[in-house]
């Protein structure tokens, strides 16, 4: 896996839909089931790809992370502006801050791989630590999720440690 680009953004306005799920019971596909058929309704949208964004809770720890921890899931696209609300979406302001940038190639059911390397391998080798800030994924609007070879941006949301080292 090649290393992440590290990259500081400003806060984002997404417009969406959103549910509560795990990833035991990861509803996932119905969301964007519910989601895709209205993403040209959207008013003010930049065309700059779909989000795929998870927000945990503020207490949850890597280690308290399990299968079953739920979270919220929203399926959305970036706007310039908040504009009127139609076939239940809902405004999200994704917060900016300094992110890792990974590109995930493969299937969905590939994603784990690109988990654990991120989690297990690349974040304990940094001077980073996980914000508490959301985590999301950019795909482009022809994303397939059947396409072996699709590609999509993963965003992982740093800090930089405050643990000491000594070098």
């Amino acid at each position: 896996m090649l290393e992440p680009r590290i990259v500081t953004i400003s806060d984002i306005k997404l417009v969406g839909k959103r549910i509560r799920t795990s990833l035991a019971k990861d509803q996932t596909r119905e969301l964007w089931k519910s989601f895709h058929p209205h993403v040209h309704q959207i008013e003010n949208a930049t065309g700059s790809g779909l989000y795929s964004v998870q927000v945990f809770d503020d207490d949850l720890s890597s280690e308290s992370f399990t299968p079953d921890t739920p979270f919220e899931k929203w399926a959305a696209v970036e706007v310039n502006d908040f504009g009127e609300l139609t076939n239940g979406m809902e405004n999200f302001t994704l917060a900016g801050g300094k992110y890792a940038v990974f590109i995930h190639k493969g299937l969905p059911s590939d994603f784990p791989k690109t988990s654990q390397y991120i989690h297990s391998e690349w974040l304990p080798g940094t001077f980073y630590e996980l914000d508490t800030r959301p985590h999301f994924e950019v795909m482009k609007e022809d994303y397939d999720p059947t396409d072996p070879e699709a590609e999509e941006e993963v965003w992982v949301p740093i800090r930089d440690s405050e643990v000491g080292y000594d070098l």
